[in-house]
């Protein structure tokens, strides 16, 4: 869908902004007057700054704060809201009276004030731990004479899925489906396309969580979001929405189900105005409804007459990197900044050039261009390609942190393997952290397939922590006995294979046996609900492999090495720390370095996924460069992946140079007159003062102008400021 476009402004904005001049896109923004206005913005474009302007312009129109609400969809990005409120000149005390709040948070504040507070708020997985095990062992009675091939599993890999599951369904509010009370419980839940298992505990853990009088006993994550739009549905209960004159929000891409409805609740009041924006490529959580169906097509059909603008101009990177993402997504994207963002690349071919090498390269050259380690990121497409990375940081002595996945030895299947070797060796005491012993002990019960209560495992974990040499019993009595058919033969062979190794056998060749002995790629597709996260626990295991075969150590020296990287990852400290994450976890973040490994067909795009999505992730993770974007991929191109021909990144570079000279002339100009704003147009439109409130009247006899929304006196650009003298700011 086109967007409208728009004339110019007859009006002139009321609010002056605080360092810097807004470009004609965000003036048209900052005054439109349609109901509801959509803004398309490219990534770096400054979405949250422009709609801070639209705020400070309904201050400085007389709109109360209290009038106003601003909507996100993480606490980071209230927090940037708030921020950037602030920063653009709007006094804290002010911004203070804004409602700025998370849909969660917003949803929470409204449900309270008709409940009374009393729901309990589980904000972590570990809080709902008790009501998902009620909630599966309820299946288990009230189903499982029907339904003889439930997988009702206890430990956490199993909750964790359930969790997501019932997070997707809600999200989506697909269990509101009207259809679905017509269907037996396995054919919803194929409608659904979720495990029955999963499907029927869901209900009933929406059973416990609502109680008898399906008002909430406890809430976790987005549940009083969910609740809070199923009550929507009602006419009366959305007369329990506060009323607001002006409804902002950021990210509008991430917008699903659910946040839509609330949003289409607030704005059926008649003088109830919205302004949202997003960036139809950076959809990327569609397993959680998000969706470019609301940008473009769902608004339109509640709101035929809605304006729709564009912010095309990036503000995080230089014309090279924008330009490249132009060709990438076919849209019109522009850099204001006079800085050349550099796209470099690098290959390997599997030898003696591998992609971790080559990652390390790019670090080391960075710090020998005097810049900060912890300026770069190195963002994956899956968990699993993260083995050779850290492997290789921890051999090159680079200090890093994995904020938003765990680092490889601490994954399941890692830790699994752990377990395995330290039966082989006895010599689990060398794993000196508690935590991680026990975390090892749930690994092997996990995989082991066991069929043990919560109790029995814990019992378990904290016997086997405290004395590591019981772990033996563990395994030659209760993991044996306990697990059934051919899983439980299949580990019992693992084990009787272990007592018998030696420690001075080849490490990757006793790792092989092991996946070899217990079939480990047909164990993970068991274990993971999504056939995606059976593939990444698959690799991440032949990635452990690949280390075992290159270091050429026994399993005793690779037991020892393992405890050693495990001491550096959680003993480093060091504040010169390289990010490493999946590319997902970076979106709404920047860095000045950006390295993308493992370029190659097959790997990313991922197969198993839409292509839309893998491009749109593809787009997140290179726009997230403001400095340098390095493309490390195959020596051989046709194992390249699409996505960097698509970049066309030769054929842009004589249009890029010509943009980046255009802006770093204006910028000379600029800092000529001393005048340049933040976002590099001419500071012209105003000089500000620091006026005492003693010498007030002497600043207004002399013409300065007193600006209420700001709290700042002024005066026009052109005025003499020699009267001003004593007053100007620096």
């Amino acid at each position: 869908m086109n967007p409208v476009i728009h004339a110019a402004p007859v009006n002139l904005p009321r609010f002056t902004p605080r360092g810097l001049i807004p470009t004609q896109e965000q003036t048209r923004i900052q005054l439109a007057r349609d109901k509801v206005v959509l803004i398309e913005a490219n990534a770096g474009a400054a979405k949250t700054t422009t709609l801070a302007l639209r705020i400070g312009e309904a201050l400085a129109r007389k709109l109360a704060p209290e009038l106003i609400l601003a909507l996100t969809f993480t606490p980071q990005a209230r927090d940037v809201m708030r921020a950037r409120l602030i920063e653009i000149g709007i006094p804290e005390a002010s911004a203070a009276r804004i409602a700025i709040m998370t849909f969660e948070d917003f949803a929470a504040k409204v449900l309270a004030q008709s409940e009374g507070g009393s729901a309990r708020h589980c904000t972590q997985a570990r809080q709902l731990k008790q009501y998902a095990l009620a909630a599966i062992a309820q299946v288990a009675r009230q189903h499982g004479a029907r339904y003889d091939f439930l997988d009702l599993k206890t430990h956490h890999v199993a909750l964790s899925q359930f969790l997501d599951v019932q997070l997707e369904l809600k999200a989506t509010m697909a269990l509101q489906q009207e259809d679905l009370g017509d269907l037996e419980h396995d054919e919803a839940a194929a409608a659904l396309n979720v495990p029955l298992t999963d499907y029927l505990a869901t209900i009933e853990y929406e059973r416990i969580r609502l109680g008898s009088h399906e008002e909430a006993l406890f809430r976790g994550p987005f549940d009083a979001t969910y609740d809070l739009a199923c009550s929507l549905a009602e006419a009366a209960e959305q007369a329990h929405l506060p009323a607001y004159r002006l409804v902002i929000c950021d990210e509008l891409h991430d917008l699903n189900e659910a946040t839509f409805r609330i949003l289409n609740a607030l704005l059926k009041a008649a003088d109830c105005y919205f302004v949202g924006a997003g960036d139809k490529d950076q959809v990327i959580h569609s397993r959680l409804g998000a969706s470019e169906q609301y940008l473009q097509h769902r608004f339109a059909s509640s709101y035929p007459a809605l304006a729709r603008y564009r912010l095309t101009l990036s503000y995080r990177h230089g014309p090279h990197l924008a330009h490249a993402m132009a060709r990438f997504k076919q849209k019109d994207v522009e850099s204001a900044l006079p800085l050349h963002t550099e796209i470099r690349q690098s290959h390997y071919d599997g030898a003696s050039a591998t992609c971790s090498s080559r990652v390390i390269e790019a670090l080391a050259q960075w710090k020998r261009d005097k810049l900060p380690l912890d300026g770069c990121a190195i963002l994956v497409r899956e968990r699993h390609q993260s083995v050779a990375i850290e492997n290789a940081l921890m051999q090159a002595g680079i200090a890093y942190r994995t904020p938003g996945m765990p680092g490889y030895l601490q994954r399941e299947e890692i830790l699994f393997l752990r377990g395995m070797i330290a039966i082989a060796l006895q010599n689990l005491a060398a794993v000196k952290s508690s935590p991680v012993r026990k975390a090892i002990v749930e690994a092997l019960a996990i995989f082991g397939e066991l069929e043990m209560t919560q109790q029995d495992l814990l019992e378990a974990q904290n016997m086997i922590a405290r004395d590591p040499d019981t772990l033996r019993f563990f395994f030659s009595g209760q993991l044996v006995r306990s697990s059934s058919g051919g899983a439980g033969q299949r580990i019992a062979s693992a084990v009787a294979y272990l007592e018998g190794v030696a420690p001075t056998m080849a490490a990757d060749a006793v790792l092989r046996e092991i996946c070899s002995q217990i079939n480990l790629e047909t164990l993970a597709r068991r274990i993971y609900v999504h056939p995606v996260e059976a593939g990444v626990v698959s690799k991440s295991v032949e990635g452990l492999i690949a280390a075992a075969t290159a270091s050429g150590m026994n399993l005793r020296d690779f037991s020892e090495w393992l405890g050693m990287a495990e001491a550096f990852t959680s003993q480093n400290r060091s504040k010169h720390q390289v990010v490493l994450d999946c590319v997902a976890n970076a979106k709404g973040k920047e860095f000045d370095h950006v390295i993308l490994p493992f370029l190659e067909a097959g790997e990313f795009p991922n197969p198993l996924f839409g292509r839309k999505q893998e491009e749109n992730l593809f787009y997140v993770a290179a726009t997230r460069a403001r400095l340098r974007l390095t493309l490390i991929s195959p020596l051989a191109a046709a194992q390249r992946s699409v996505f960097i021909e698509q970049m066309k990144l030769g054929a842009i570079e004589a249009g890029a140079n010509a943009a980046l000279a255009t802006n770093e002339a204006r910028a000379a100009v600029n800092d000529a007159g001393n005048t340049r704003g933040s976002n590099g147009a001419a500071q012209t439109s105003r000089h500000e003062l620091k006026v005492p409130y003693a010498e007030k009247n002497d600043a207004k006899a002399l013409g300065a102008e007193w600006d209420a929304t700001r709290k700042v006196w002024h005066v026009a650009a052109g005025v003499d400021l020699k009267p001003f003298a004593r007053w100007l700011r620096a």
